[in-house]
Parts: structure tokens; C-alpha cells; sequence
């Protein structure tokens, strides 16, 4: 490792061609559009991208790759930096440079799903005229954060998370390389086995964690008077070193509705180890507590229902925990609620009734109030008949009082079935005793 570099062992390990990245196969295919673009000239014919994938997997890579083997000239912007004024400017920079010197413009832009729509109306005119060449990088869904014209007019590549062969063979080249470690240091097979696992297929993670394991190594074998012989990373110099696998998950992004996503479902699906592995997740990437909290109490209500009434109890319960505790020990009301859930009988028949009684109200399925149960309380109710015929349920045998509830053109419409799972099979028993008392059977 070169004395006085003060990069990261990630950027000094950046390739410098297309050849030399890691990954992304399908995007590096002769005659793709990347290798086009990269060519020298205009072989690309100004065709905009968006990289689109999880930190960690290459994009800003290649696009300085291409920065290097292309001849044109070459402008980074990040969108957490830059506004308006600085797009317009390198619009205006780029048309100049076309029309005096006859040279193109790449134009890299970092995290546009952080640019206003503002912000990216501003690249339009650039791009649809073909002033600049644009690679735009996102970590989110480009539908949901990129405004349509722009995506109308650039080609989306799906970058995907790198594989195990992909992250050793950059470990291996980190360890190596003059840029990098130049072989001062060698890497046990255990850890780089938990090197590989911890980076979770994101080459910068696993070079970060890389960096800070081999300094230590170096530090310790300094002290030991050892230095002509390379220093040893150990799966338990590791560990010191990197203290947590560091997950990718953006709170923003697909990776937040993909995990809770998966959590909800494992909750519905009753399987209290994949639910507490997401919880962990969402809890471990700093997910806010009252979020998870929130999706806790739906799905107390959405999933179990009547089977078990106790579980709306359990979540409402998690979420005052919460707040009154907070964080980390906020963690363990919540996996108890969710422990509860999972493994509690399961019913959607009172989320299923109250969406069909909405949508025949909607739809305007409703009829009038029957007159025996309108208010009677004011002045001249009585006049009206209302309230008239009103039975009191608690002075009818077993608290049930032979009576039309529900409006004429809805009657006998059935809303509410109870399910065959835990207190819900006992509900619907007495439901359909409670149910034939109304219509006037005994």
C-alpha cells in the first residue's frame, strides 16, 4: 500500500477500463451499450443510461471507466451537491464545447433520485438535443423517483449485487495490488470467507472492512517487530476491526418496501424465524422503531383478527413500549409482539368485511337508515315514527332481540363470516345462533 495515499482502498482500487470491472457481465458484453459508450468517438450515438442497482455494485465504476477510455470530455456532478443553476451551467459548457471544438460531453450524475423534478427538467433540454451524453446513477427505482421524460429518452440498466467469486477475486486484488496493500498483508481463508459474507454483494463494503482489518494487522505486526513479514488478518482480527455486517438497505428505496414487505408475510405466514430475521434487518439498518411498530398493529388487526383478539392488545402494547423505552432495548417488545403474531392462529375475515361494506357503500349500495333505529332524542322525532318498534337487545332472551338491523335493500346481505381458526371458530358458532335469532328463528 502506498505510504502517503490517504483514499480509500476503495476509490485507489477503482479500474480504470471497462476490462477491469468486476461484475455486471451482462451489462459488459461486446457490442453492449456501455461498450459503445466507452469507445473512443461517438459510437454510442449520445444514448443516455441510467445505472440503476444497490450501493456497492459498480456504478460510479463504470462510469469513470468509460471516463477513461472514451475521448470526450468527461463532467461529474452529484445530486446531493448540485442544483439548477450548476446543471444549466454544464448544459451551456457542453453546447459549446460541440459547437466550437467538436467534442462530446459525458455527464456523470450521483444519485439523481435525490434531484426535484425541477432539478431534472433542467437536464432535459441537454439530453433530448444531444449536448451531453448523460449517465445518471440511482440506488432507487428510476419509476418511482426519475420524471417520465427523462426515462422516455435514456436506456435503464439493472445493475445487480456482486457474487462470492466476484468479492474475492476483489479482495484478492486489493491484497496484491501496488494500489492497494502491494501483498503486506494475507488473508486467512476464514476471513475472507466473513469478509465475502459481510459485504453482502457490495465490492465498496467489503474493501472498506478490508481496509480497516489489514491496518490493524499492520499495526499489531509493527508492534511485534515483524514488518518483513506479511501481517496475518484473522477471522478474530476481523471481527475487531468490523464489528457488524454492514446490510445495504436504504430507507428510501426498494430495499425498505422489499424488507418490510417480507416481513409482513412471514408474520402472515407464520414463521417466526424469517419474521424475526427481517425485524433484525429493518432494526439493524436503522429503521425507525414507530414504523415497524405501525406495520406491527396492521398486521395485528389485517392478519389475525377474531382468531386471536389478544394480538391487537400485543402490538398497541409494543408500540407504547417503544416510545416510552426507545431504542435498543425498544427491540425486544417488538420481537415479542411479533413472536405472538406469527405464531397466533391466523383471520382476514373482519379486514375482507369491512372492505366489502365500503365498497357497497361506495358504490352506493346502502338504502336508508331503518326508521326503528334512527335517533329519537330530539323534538319531534316522535312525529317522524323514529325509534318506533325499537327493540332493547337486553331485555330480549340471551341479550339478542328478534330485529331488522341493516338497511331494507341490504338485508340479508352478509358482510362478517367467521373463520375456523382459533377464538374465531367459537365466534362462529354463536354467530350463527345470534343470527338466526334475528331473523326471527328460535
Amino acid at each position: 500500500m502506498a505510504r502517503g495515499t490517504t483514499a480509500p482502498l476503495a476509490v485507489r482500487m477503482r479500474p480504470t477500463s471497462l476490462d477491469d470491472v468486476v461484475g455486471q457481465r451482462h451489462l459488459l458484453g461486446q457490442g453492449s451499450p456501455l461498450r459503445r459508450l466507452a469507445a473512443p468517438g461517438d459510437g454510442a450515438s449520445g444514448q443516455s443510461v441510467i445505472l440503476w442497482g444497490p450501493p456497492g455494485t459498480g456504478k460510479t465504476t463504470l462510469a469513470q471507466a468509460i471516463a477513461h477510455t472514451s475521448d470526450r470530455r468527461f463532467v461529474e456532478l452529484s445530486a446531493v451537491t448540485a442544483g439548477v443553476k450548476d446543471v444549466r451551467q454544464v448544459m451551456e459548457d457542453s453546447l459549446n464545447q460541440r459547437d466550437l471544438f467538436g467534442q462530446s460531453t459525458v455527464l456523470f450524475l450521483d444519485e439523481i433520485h435525490r434531484f426535484t423534478k425541477a432539478q431534472q427538467d433542467a437536464l432535459l433540454p441537454g439530453v433530448e438535443q444531444g449536448w451531453v451524453t448523460l449517465i445518471a446513477a440511482t440506488t432507487e427505482n428510476p419509476s418511482f423517483s426519475v420524471i417520465s421524460p427523462l426515462l422516455s429518452r435514456s436506456l435503464l440498466l439493472t445493475l445487480e449485487p456482486l457474487e462470492d467469486a466476484d468479492i474475492a477475486e476483489l479482495v484478492d486484488r486489493a491484497v496484491a495490488d501496488p494500489r492497494g496493500f502491494d501483498s503486506r498483508i494475507a488473508l486467512e481463508e476464514q476471513a475472507k470467507a466473513q469478509l465475502i459474507r459481510l459485504s453482502s454483494g457490495d465490492a465498496r463494503r467489503a474493501l472498506t472492512a478490508l481496509e480497516a482489518a489489514g491496518a490493524h494487522a499492520l499495526e499489531a505486526t509493527e508492534e511485534e517487530s515483524t514488518a518483513d513479514a506479511p501481517a496475518t488478518v484473522t477471522a478474530e482480527a476481523l471481527a475487531t476491526a468490523v464489528d457488524r455486517a454492514l446490510l445495504r438497505y436504504d430507507r428510501q428505496g426498494d430495499e425498505h418496501y422489499d424488507v418490510i414487505s417480507a416481513f409482513i408475510k412471514s408474520v402472515r405466514g407464520s414463521d417466526p424465524d424469517a419474521s424475526l430475521h427481517y425485524l433484525a434487518r429493518m432494526i439493524e439498518a436503522g429503521e425507525d422503531p414507530r414504523f415497524i411498530a405501525r406495520r406491527i398493529i396492521v398486521l395485528a388487526s389485517e392478519d389475525i383478527g377474531m382468531a386471536d383478539p389478544q394480538g391487537l392488545v400485543i402490538a398497541t402494547a409494543a408500540a407504547t413500549a417503544v416510545q416510552m423505552i426507545g431504542m435498543p432495548e425498544g427491540r425486544i417488545p417488538l420481537a415479542e409482539a411479533t413472536v405472538y403474531l406469527a405464531t397466533a392462529p391466523k383471520s382476514n375475515r373482519s379486514y375482507k368485511g369491512i372492505d366489502a361494506a365500503i365498497a357497497d357503500v361506495r358504490a352506493g349500495d346502502f338504502g336508508r337508515v331503518p326508521t326503528h333505529l334512527r335517533d329519537a332524542h330530539y323534538p319531534g322525532a316522535k312525529r317522524l315514527g323514529h325509534g318506533k318498534g325499537y327493540r332493547y337487545a337486553h331485555d330480549a332472551p340471551h341479550g339478542v332481540a328478534t330485529q331488522q338491523y341493516l338497511p331494507d335493500p341490504l338485508v340479508g346481505r352478509r358482510y362478517y363470516e367467521a373463520g375456523a381458526h382459533g377464538f374465531e371458530r367459537d365466534v362462529a358458532a354463536r354467530l350463527e345462533r345470534i343470527r338466526t335469532i334475528l331473523a326471527g328463528g328460535s
